[in-house]
């Protein structure tokens, strides 16, 4: 649905703008493997095909099951600095 995948594509870029603020430059999103599949969906269903997702909002995605339904925006340069923020996908 296009309200879910507009949900998530805001909260990506509400989790980079505060980074952003507290001077990190975010460049990943670590998704979820649940969390990947319904993003993954969402999009297919969107624009049609069956294409992996590779970015969100202009940054890389990797896929780490241990977060389930959730997804992490990262600095990946600054992360043990604090340089991240977790949002719930599903």
């Amino acid at each position: 649905m296009r309200g879910d995948l507009i949900r998530i594509l805001s909260l990506v870029e509400e989790k980079a703008n505060e980074l952003k603020l507290e001077g990190f430059e975010p460049d990943v999103v670590l998704v979820g493997g649940e969390a990947y599949e319904f993003i993954k969906a969402q999009v297919n269903e969107e624009f049609g095909g069956d294409e992996e997702i590779l970015e969100l909002s202009g940054l890389k995605v990797r896929i780490v099951d241990e977060l389930g339904k959730d997804a992490v925006v990262i600095d990946s340069k600054a992360l043990g600095y604090g340089g991240a923020r977790r949002f719930k996908v599903l």
